[in-house]
């Protein structure tokens, strides 16, 4: 797989000298998003707002606003179904007893996406193929009201327990764990109705947690991730019954970890992408038509950088 590189030039130099970046992502991300870049940059260095996602198998909404509210939080409605932005802060709002009895979890908004646009239905068996910490696993049993079965897929054995906890203290009912590499998921011969890959990426939408990405993710950590995914993506269509329904993401702005997965799949298996109704359409950098997958920003959406994709395996 191979990674776009880009030449230098006076303005990517000056980004990254100034904004403390490797110039490799800086000069890429000119050529992808143009006059954007800066955007993208000053966004994360303002940094991204707090959001949360109600749990409706425990409280309605309105009964939690009212409590959130008597404690002295703010909380605004996004065009998210579920997510809240957490406008203003008493104190931490995962310090709270609702928090403790599971209702809501803290999770950015462009990731309560994928479960939404996946569109779980009660009767179904649905995968979630690399699900801790387990923010998405039970957003997916909340949609699915706690009916049907979710398989929640962790090939790491340490993170297994973030995962059992969240679940439990969700109240997750419908979801069985299996500690194990996505990867060899076909094997065990199980089809599902639908598959939700938020696949290991190189994080580059995050920047704005976690500042050494700006400086270690070159070359290898994008070629490394890109190589995984694929492998991933393949495994996630395989396990489908035909005319299932997969939904990739990532946290990730590099292509190669996005449209250009998309693209191998289509590819490889036969498969055709659908509507994603939230997001900027991705960009355009292969023969293929892939303005149906989404993309966010935090300049634009106020959330981490996100690609979210929607395919449908054909019979």
């Amino acid at each position: 797989m191979k990674v776009l590189d880009f030449p230098s030039t006076p303005l990517s130099r000056e980004i990254a000298g100034k904004y403390g970046y490797d110039e490799f992502i800086i000069r890429r991300w000119l050529r992808f998003f143009g006059e954007d870049t800066l955007r993208i940059v000053e966004a994360f260095e303002r940094g991204i707002p707090k959001y949360l996602r109600i749990n409706t198998l425990k409280i309605s909404e309105s009964e939690l606003l009212k409590r959130l509210e008597r404690r002295g939080f703010r909380l605004e409605k996004t065009e998210v179904p579920y997510c809240y932005e957490v406008v203003e802060e008493k104190y931490s709002i995962g310090a709270t007893p609702e928090y403790l009895m599971g209702y809501y979890y803290i999770m950015d908004k462009s990731s309560c996406i994928p479960p939404l646009v996946l569109q779980p239905r009660p009767d179904e068996i649905v995968v979630d193929l690399s699900a801790s910490p387990g923010g998405k696993t039970t957003f997916l049993a909340m949609l699915m009201e706690n009916r049907g079965v979710i398989l929640a897929v962790e090939p790491q054995k340490e993170r297994i327990q973030a995962l059992v906890d969240n679940v439990n203290r969700m109240g997750a009912m419908n979801v069985a764990i299996l500690n194990m590499d996505g990867r060899e998921f076909p094997k065990l011969g199980i089809k599902a109705d639908k598959v939700l890959l938020d696949a290991p990426c190189s994080g580059e939408g995050i920047i704005f947690k976690d500042e050494s990405r700006k400086m270690d993710r070159g070359m290898k950590d994008i070629q490394f991730c890109s190589s995984l995914q694929r492998e991933l993506i393949l495994s996630a269509f395989d396990s489908l019954k035909p005319e299932g329904v997969l939904v990739y993401s990532t946290c990730s702005l590099a292509p190669e970890e996005n449209e250009f997965v998309i693209d191998y799949l289509l590819e490889k298996r036969k498969a055709e992408l659908l509507d994603v109704e939230y997001g900027e359409k991705a960009l355009n950098l292969t023969e293929r038509d892939l303005s149906k997958a989404r993309r966010f920003y935090p300049h634009i959406h106020k959330c981490a950088g996100f690609f979210v994709a929607k395919i449908i395996k054909l019979s």
